[in-house]
């Protein structure tokens, strides 16, 4: 049985439970977003997660678990915050007549908490002087006693921790919660239209700033009466504080189980209590014997053993010689009857029963057994056992629902500063955001109020589903297959792994994504400056070509003129020579003709 318990809370518990707040208008989409954060900040706070195991383990032993929501004055440097936290079920005192499930019909509901006077006078140091006044307590705790006993009596660490050794004085505090009507104004502006719900102190200051108008009648108000739970808590006939709370649920959210109809519901234990004797007794025989048939038992006939002392003695040596009178009789011993394979059948069957009651087949608990050789098959009969499970997880949220409206309530009265809150996520992300912020960014005027929680209302509920386990890796190849499929991003299929920093992986990854963009870059940049490389030589070579050609055609021109004014001088003085011939030869012919 404690075996199935455990698996149950593992079940149940698997992972943290995620609210949702849902805005009554479209514009409060921002804010719900505020509210969804600010639930999970106080979950984080509270060590939510531990508080939630203990009140699963008393729903499935006790029948009845409790979750309850409180303002820790201390916290925050005395600012406070809201939190939650598990009560022991046999602390808590319901109305009998309640046949509501969460005790909303209850007149009232009394919480126990029985203290020492040390740790009275540390709470509350204004009692100290009525203490003289104030009869102890003389029960130990609000337990209530077992009459059945099967156990001797032995003094052990974890039974003798809570005993009065040195007979220090107990006291009960009573915590009395009890619904009560506080007035409400629903003021109504006649001229814009404009409607406002005030309290009794903001309605008194209104009609001190707004008396013309009231007088006019411009203004029409209307006393309404709401309900909220008070607060009595008293020692004695001390009374140690009082106050009114800003819910109209009880701060006590139960965890029923069977639910009877009344505040007395049935655990998963009174189902297979019998079944956990009958499996006791059934081992109790299988011990019995398997000693019966380690020790068995001889009969001896009388007169044929001389020292029987000596018998029982060598009875015990694997290899002793034990002399006897075979007149009498040869000793023999019965052998016992062995038992049938039924018997160690039947006691398969009732784990398995007891395992069926708790919803928690073999296959959810890691066993092959009856397995199909697919992992489609196994999925689906791992998805059919998980129903039994769904079923109980739909009680479960009903309270989570209701203690998350309970912390909606008081966080809208409690949080009406401004501040920060922090939630460091299990991927070592954190998210952080300000609520009640008084100032415009730009302006720095009181313009604007940025995220302000006192004002709306919103629903809050419990995302189905949220705590009970998931199969990851046929989780993780279904995003896998649609990432193939371009149908997700590789954002999604990295929220599905049991990677510890996806947000640095992300970062990283964004990081090699800008890096191989500038790389490209940097490569078409590359290319482009290679392809003006190469029109640069070519360029360079046609121009030193130019250069070579247009200096070969200088020193050709020099050649020619140099040839062509050698030519001419050379003709220069073939004209002269021819000149001064013809001249000769013009001399010699009058000569010639004189003669």
């Amino acid at each position: 049985m404690y075996a199935a318990i455990e698996k149950l809370k593992s079940l149940l518990t698997s992972r943290s439970p995620k609210y949702s707040a849902v805005g009554r208008e479209d514009s409060d989409s921002r804010m719900s977003n505020v509210w969804r954060t600010l639930l999970e900040y106080v979950w984080d706070i509270s060590d939510g997660d531990t508080q939630f195991k203990q009140a699963v383990h008393d729903y499935a032993t006790a029948g009845m678990g409790y979750f309850y929501s409180y303002i820790d004055p201390e916290a925050d440097y005395g600012r406070g915050e809201v939190k939650i936290t598990y009560i022991d079920p046999f602390r808590v005192y319901v109305d009998p007549a309640s046949r509501n499930r969460y005790f909303d019909d209850a007149s009232g509901m009394v919480l126990s908490t029985i203290l020492t006077e040390d740790q009275l006078v540390n709470l509350y140091p204004q009692v100290e002087e009525h203490l003289g006044d104030i009869e102890a307590h003389s029960q130990e705790d609000d337990y209530p006693s077992s009459t059945r006993r099967n156990s001797s009596n032995s003094f052990t660490p974890d039974s003798v921790y809570n005993r009065n050794l040195h007979s220090l004085d107990k006291y009960r505090i009573l915590e009395r919660f009890t619904k009560v009507k506080v007035p409400f104004y629903r003021m109504f502006n006649k001229e814009d239209g404009q409607e406002a719900i005030l309290n009794e102190e903001q309605y008194a200051q209104f009609i001190e700033q707004n008396k013309l108008l009231l007088e006019a009648g411009l203004i029409e108000a209307i006393q309404v009466g709401q309900t909220r739970i008070k607060v009595s808590a008293t020692v004695g006939d001390v009374l140690l504080y009082e106050s009114i709370l800003n819910t109209d649920i009880y701060p006590i959210v139960p965890v029923p189980n069977i639910w009877t109809g009344t505040p007395f519901p049935k655990s998963d234990i009174s189902k297979v209590k019998d079944s956990q004797r009958l499996l006791n007794k059934l081992f109790s025989l299988t011990l019995s014997h398997a000693q019966s048939s380690a020790g068995l038992k001889l009969l001896v006939p009388e007169g044929s053993i001389d020292d029987m002392a000596q018998l029982e003695q060598d009875w015990a040596k694997p290899n002793a010689v034990i002399p006897y009178n075979p007149e009498f009789g040869a000793p023999h011993f019965p052998a016992p009857q062995s038992l049938s394979g039924e018997f160690y059948n039947m006691i398969g069957r009732i784990e398995h029963y007891i395992d069926l009651s708790f919803g928690i087949p073999e296959l959810l608990q890691g066993f092959k057994d009856g397995a199909p050789e697919t992992v489609r098959g196994t999925a689906m009969l791992s998805e059919m056992g998980e129903s039994r499970g769904k079923a109980k997880l739909r009680d479960i949220e009903g309270s989570l629902n209701r203690i998350g409206k309970c912390l909606y309530n008081l966080a809208k009265g409690h949080y009406s500063y401004q501040k920060t809150f922090r939630i460091v996520q299990p991927n070592n992300d954190m998210t952080e955001f300000t609520v009640n912020t008084m100032y415009d960014d730009r302006a720095q005027e009181v313009e604007a109020i940025s995220n302000d929680i006192t004002i709306g209302n919103y629903d809050v509920r419990m995302i189905s589903g949220s705590t009970l386990p998931s199969n990851r890796v046929a989780e993780y190849n279904m995003y896998l297959e649609a990432y193939k499929l371009n149908l997700v991003d590789d954002v999604e299929v990295l929220k599905k792994t049991e990677i510890f920093d996806k947000e640095g992986v992300l970062k990283r990854k964004g990081q090699m994504a800008q890096l191989q963009n500038h790389i490209k870059q940097l490569e078409e940049q590359l290319k482009k400056v290679s392809g003006d490389l190469q029109t640069s030589e070519r360029e360079l070579v046609h121009s030193n070509k130019r250069v070579e050609t247009q200096k070969f055609k200088t020193k050709l021109d020099a050649v020619v003129s140099g040839a062509k004014y050698n030519a001419k001088s050379s003709l220069d003085k073939l004209g002269h020579v021819l000149d001064t011939e013809e001249a000769i030869l013009k001399s010699d012919k009058s000569r010639m003709e004189k003669v």
